[in-house]
């Protein structure tokens, strides 16, 4: 089995996980920029953050055959905080970067009007840099967030198929699905969707335009959830392939509108493709 983690915070975890996530099938991944818990307070932090996302994560995941990529952007809990509001001009750099595929986490915490307009103005930069984004939807009234989220989607031009919504729950996934936006689930040991849950989800509304994370924060959570769920699905009786497809396929697809993902020109889309260029480990060829 395969795995492209689409969205993990291994800032957050040790060498140990990145050991066992390869053994567990783990060939890629995408650190998205978050908050890290203990409010920032300067600019200046932010961009020690950046540089660490681009530079110290893909070289501790390499140690362990997994190429690193992240997102980059100022995270809707710190949009509040008029001290980190000049994050936003520092954003355009580093979105040329290598190994920077998305503009995310953007989008809602608590709905403020702080929030509304670093929303907005991200995804406007995501349009300007001709990349996807990865919207983070709120944990409370989920339902009514989802909705002003792909409202704001809508307002701002940004192509659906180049969003990625996240974090969603049974409740809003047909929302999504009429969208044209894809879908995330991240999969967590108390709390969000756990493994069951999502095959639920599956059964009901297919693979198609789904990914599914760990996320595996600072907070209790699980790097492994990703294969977790692979196991779950083909213990339900889905098929290798509809394994590969949500667990591999769907996040080459998804990030791969970034430009930064290359599959070798011998492999055909979705194949077990060997990543070439700035995306994916050289050399390092995904088992099935």
């Amino acid at each position: 089995m395969r795995i492209f983690d689409p969205h993990i915070h291994m800032t957050s975890r040790t060498t140990d996980d990145y050991e066992a996530m390869h053994a567990a099938g783990v060939r890629a991944l995408v650190e998205p920029a978050f908050w890290l818990g203990q409010p920032r307070t300067s600019v200046g932090s932010f961009l020690d953050y950046f540089d660490s996302l681009i530079g110290w994560e893909p070289f501790r995941a390499a140690q362990f055959g997994i190429r690193h990529h992240c997102t980059i952007a100022l995270n809707p809990k710190e949009a509040n905080d008029p001290r980190c509001s000049e994050v936003l001009q520092h954003l355009p750099r580093y979105l040329l970067k290598d190994g920077v595929v998305a503009v995310g986490e953007i989008g809602y915490d608590s709905m403020t009007p702080e929030e509304d307009e670093a929303f907005a103005a991200q995804l406007q930069l995501a349009v300007t840099h001709d990349l996807p984004a990865l919207v983070h939807t709120p944990h409370r009234d989920k339902a009514a967030g989802v909705d002003r989220t792909l409202a704001v989607v809508k307002e701002s031009g940004i192509a659906p198929e180049r969003v990625l919504v996240d974090h969603l729950n049974e409740v809003t996934v047909r929302q999504v699905i009429d969208s044209g936006c894809w879908m995330g689930f991240s999969i967590y040991p108390d709390t969000k969707m756990d493994e069951r849950r999502m095959v639920a989800v599956l059964r009901e509304f297919g693979t198609e335009r789904i990914l599914v994370n760990s996320a595996a924060d600072w907070g209790r959570s699980d790097p492994l959830k990703t294969r977790k769920t692979g196991d779950a699905m083909l213990a339900a009786g889905f098929s290798a392939d509809d394994v590969d497809t949500v667990l591999w396929r769907n996040p080459v697809a998804f990030y791969g509108q970034s430009g930064k993902l290359e599959p070798a020109e011998s492999e055909t889309p979705g194949a077990d493709a060997t990543f070439e260029g700035n995306s994916v480990l050289r050399g390092v060829r995904a088992e099935v």
